[in-house]
C-alpha cells in the first residue's frame, strides 16, 4: 500500500494523501526515497490525537515530522488551489490509500513530456528558495527540459529582488541535494541562464562572459566548463563541489589577460571560502573547494613536481582528506590519471618517521621530518 510507513491506523474522517515527488517517482518507475504526506479534513488538534509522537515544525502553516517523514497541512483549498500552489507541475501530484490519483492539470502531461513547469507563477513568489528547487530538479532529472515558463518566472523572481531575503540553509540544503544529483553541471547552468546566481552564486555571475582559456585546451567559458566538470564527477559528492570550485579565480581575471588566467588558482581560494560559508556548508566541504582551488594546478604537474613540493601537496591533501577526489579532478580538469601514483607516493612518505631525539622539537622536527620525506620519496623515484 502507498501508506504502509504509516505508524498508526488512521482514525476520524481525515484524509492522507502521498504527495509530491514521492507520486511522480512513482509514475516514472523510480525508487521512492522520500515520502511526504498531505493531511485533509482534519484539524491541528485531530491530527495531533492520532498521532500523538508528532513534532509540530511548521510556521506559514501546519507541518508535521513523524519518523523521519513530513505530514504538511493544505496551503490552500480546494485540492485544485492545493495543487497549483506547489513548486513545479510534475510534483503537483497526490495519490490516496484507494489509489485515486489527483494531478495538476499539466501534471502528467508535463510528466509524459518529460518537461518542467511551475506550478502556477504566484508560487514561486510565496516561496522565492523554489528557484533553487527547480534548479536542483534538474540535476536531478537532467532528462527533463525546463520550460520556457519556469525560466520566465525564475528571471522575473530574482528580478524582483527577493531571493535576498531567503535563509542561508536553505539554499545550502539545495546545494548539499544538488552535489548527489546525476547532472550537477544543470544546477549552475539554469541558475545562470535566469539570472539567478546572485546574490548566492555571486562568484559566478559573470563566468558565462569569460573564455575558460586559450584554445585548444578550452572550447567554452568558465561556467560551462565549469557545469562540464561537476558533470563528470557526479557520484562523489565532495568532488563535484571541488569541481564547482576549482575554476573560480578565473572570474577575477583582468580582460587584458584573457584568454589565459595566470594565478587565477590563488585568487580562488578566498571565492571558495566566501561562498561555502554563505551557503552554510560544512567545514568539510569548505576545505574540500579551498583545496581545489590551490592545488589543482600543481596537482596538473605532478610528474614534474620536485620531491619537496610533492610531499607538501602530498601531506595537505591527505590531512585534509581530499587526496582522492582532488585527483580525481585532475583527471577530469586536465585528462591527467596521476591518482594510483600519487597514492603509492603518500603510502612512502607516511611511512617516514624521525628519530627519538628529533622528535618535540616544534618547527625544528616538522622541517627534518620534511626533509627525510622529500630525501626517501626522491631516491624512491630513482629507482
Amino acid at each position: 500500500m502507498w501508506n504502509h510507513e504509516l505508524p498508526y491506523a488512521i482514525v476520524s474522517v481525515m484524509r492522507i494523501y502521498l504527495a509530491g515527488g514521492a507520486v511522480r517517482d512513482l509514475l516514472l518507475g523510480r525508487t521512492i526515497h522520500d515520502r511526504d504526506y498531505l493531511v485533509m479534513d482534519a484539524t491541528r488538534d485531530e491530527f495531533m490525537k492520532a498521532f500523538p509522537a508528532a513534532n509540530e515544525v511548521g510556521l506559514a502553516f501546519p507541518v508535521f515530522i513523524l519518523d523521519r517523514t513530513e505530514f504538511s497541512f493544505p496551503r490552500a483549498t480546494p485540492l485544485s488551489k492545493e495543487l497549483k500552489s506547489r513548486d513545479l507541475t510534475v510534483n503537483a501530484q497526490l495519490l490516496n490509500e484507494d489509489g485515486e490519483l489527483i494531478c495538476h492539470p499539466k501534471g502528467l502531461k508535463d510528466l509524459h513530456d518529460k518537461i518542467l513547469r511551475p506550478a502556477s507563477e504566484q508560487a514561486f513568489y510565496t516561496d522565492p528558495l523554489r528557484v533553487f528547487r527547480a534548479a536542483r530538479f534538474w540535476a536531478q532529472l537532467p532528462e527533463f527540459t525546463p520550460h520556457d515558463e519556469l525560466k520566465e518566472t525564475m528571471r522575473a523572481v530574482a528580478k524582483s529582488d527577493q531571493l535576498t531575503s531567503l535563509a542561508p540553509d536553505r539554499i545550502g540544503q539545495e546545494v548539499y541535494k544538488m552535489l548527489a544529483a546525476p547532472a550537477p553541471g544543470n544546477f549552475l547552468r539554469l541558475l545562470s541562464e535566469t539570472d539567478c546566481l546572485s546574490p548566492w552564486f555571486d562568484e559566478l555571475h559573470n563566468a558565462s562572459t569569460i573564455p575558460a582559456g586559450p584554445t585548444p585546451y578550452h572550447d567554452t567559458h568558465v561556467l560551462e566548463h565549469i557545469c562540464r566538470t561537476m558533470d563528470s564527477l557526479a557520484g562523489n559528492t565532495t568532488a563535484v563541489w571541488m569541481g564547482l570550485c576549482h575554476d573560480l579565480g578565473k572570474t577575477l581575471t583582468s580582460k587584458e589577460k584573457l584568454p589565459s588566467h595566470h594565478g587565477h588558482d590563488h585568487a580562488g581560494i578566498p571565492l571558495a571560502k566566501t561562498l561555502a560559508r554563505r551557503v552554510r556548508l560544512s567545514n568539510r566541504l569548505k576545505t574540500a573547494g579551498i583545496k581545489a582551488a590551490q592545488w589543482h594546478m600543481i596537482a596538473a604537474r605532478y610528474d614534474e613536481l620536485r620531491s619537496g613540493t610533492k610531499v607538501d601537496l602530498l601531506m595537505d591533501a591527505h590531512l585534509s582528506g581530499v587526496l582522492a577526489p582532488l585527483f580525481e579532478l585532475v583527471r577530469v580538469d586536465q585528462d591527467k590519471d596521476f591518482r594510483s601514483h600519487a597514492l603509492r607516493n603518500l603510502t612512502t612518505i607516511l611511512a617516514v618517521k624521525l628519530r627519538p631525539e628529533d622528535r618535540n622539537l616544534g618547527a625544528k622536527s616538522g622541517e627534518k621530518l620534511r626533509y627525510l620525506r622529500a630525501q626517501t620519496l626522491a631516491q624512491r623515484l630513482r629507482k
